[in-house]
């Protein structure tokens, strides 16, 4: 037998609320399957589980708030026999029961089907609770008639008499928000309380990147066309292969690199404040694959609807400002990582090519690293290798 506990799901969370469980006992689980729905204060997440088995039992129930490692349901290993079930309390120590044979009973007529449950997105699910919008209804427009966020905020803009639901609902949304707030700064400030911040930049021309990329799509349909974005996010990840100094953990007073290049995507919510969930190898896959992740990665996370793995393993974060209008942007290292690149907004400027003035692109990149794991020297290359990366990609 093996406990499920609450993961971490980034550094700055201690707890979260048990929404919903997706399996039940019985069930067959299979590792990296979620089997619950864990509300933070930033999303709601679905968490995976690590180890094939049987789920057991289930120790927390639905709208529980809970630490971080509190064991939410035991299962038993493949091949495992789960514990016998504990004697009758009505059996008397020290007498012989007969067992005799039962008179034959009717069969019980067999039970009605349970109703399927509905599906109610966690962003719906938390929008209705904030608006007070009954979910009962509410008509389901998304994949098998799941009630989505648009089919709530519909549903809201059509009531006429908020209630005293609604007032209830608002108020702990706001506490919601605060309580965001909070989490992000406590991780920003141990951020700058105990990470040795240095910051580096460069310019970058991304002509060669963005004639390239003109070439690309205009042989793509326009559902799978790629963005500059998509192309950067792979530039570092390359790099991060050739400089792992700067692609892992400082933990326990030592630098711990990472086995893979997990970049996490610095993404602002709707309703304020940000997630940084990862795009798992990132340097191992295509562009256009990247750049499906990226956008459905963007989506989930505003919808509040991530998974436990995009939030607990980032080694290496990206922000992009850009389309924000800021020429550059100097981030916050997300502990326990040790580095973070930004991009700022892509403009013309006045460039030198091969001794000619001209007007080029350029972006601005950005390097925030840890001191303590890696120096300028190598943070200033790894820059440069990112800048070098984008002047080829048709040769990655």
């Amino acid at each position: 037998m093996f406990d499920f506990t609450l993961p971490s799901l980034g550094a700055d969370m201690d707890e979260g609320t048990l929404t919903d469980w997706l399996v039940k006992p019985g069930d067959e689980v299979e590792r990296g399957q979620a089997i619950a729905t864990v509300d933070t204060v930033k999303a709601a997440v679905d968490v995976e589980i690590w180890q094939s088995g049987t789920v057991h039992r289930l120790l927390v129930e639905p709208g529980t708030t809970v630490s971080v490692g509190t064991p939410l349901a035991t299962l038993s290993s493949p091949g495992e026999s789960p514990p016998p079930e504990r004697p009758s309390a009505d059996a008397v120590p020290g007498t012989t029961t007969v067992a005799t044979a039962p008179e034959p009973a009717p069969a019980p007529a067999p039970a009605p089907a349970p109703a399927p449950r509905r599906k109610v997105s966690p962003r719906a699910r938390r929008e209705a609770e904030r608006t007070g919008i009954d979910l009962a209804g509410v008509t389901g427009t998304g994949a098998g008639a799941a009630v989505t966020l648009d089919d709530v905020q519909r549903a809201a803009a059509h009531s006429i008499e908020p209630g005293p639901a609604e007032a209830k609902a608002k108020a702990e949304a706001k506490a919601k928000t605060r309580d965001m707030r909070r989490a992000i700064a406590a991780s920003m400030s141990r951020s700058k309380r105990e990470i040795p911040h240095y910051y580096l930049m460069d310019e970058i021309p991304l002509r060669t990147a963005t004639d390239w990329l003109r070439t690309e799509n205009a042989a793509r349909p326009i559902t799978e066309r790629v963005l500059l974005a998509a192309v950067q996010l792979k530039a570092v990840a390359l790099a991060a292969r050739q400089f792992p100094d700067l692609n892992g953990f400082w933990l326990d007073g030592e630098f711990r690199p990472a086995p893979h290049i997990h970049l996490g995507v610095a993404i602002s919510l709707r309703d304020g404040g940000l997630v940084a969930p990862a795009v798992h190898d990132t340097a191992d896959k295509p562009l256009s694959q990247l750049m499906v992740e990226l956008g459905d990665l963007v989506t989930r996370a505003r919808a509040g609807s991530l998974r436990s793995s995009e939030m607990s393993d980032p080694t290496l974060t990206v922000t992009n400002l850009g389309e924000r209008g800021v020429t550059s942007v100097f981030g916050v290292i997300y502990p326990p990582q040790v580095a973070l690149v930004g991009f700022g907004r892509p403009s013309e400027r006045p460039w030198v090519f091969d001794g000619d003035l001209q007007v080029a692109t350029v972006v601005t990149a950005t390097l925030a690293a840890d001191h303590r794991a890696s120096d300028g020297t190598r943070g200033a290359q790894f820059l440069t290798r990112i800048n070098e990366l984008l002047q080829q990609p048709d040769k990655w």
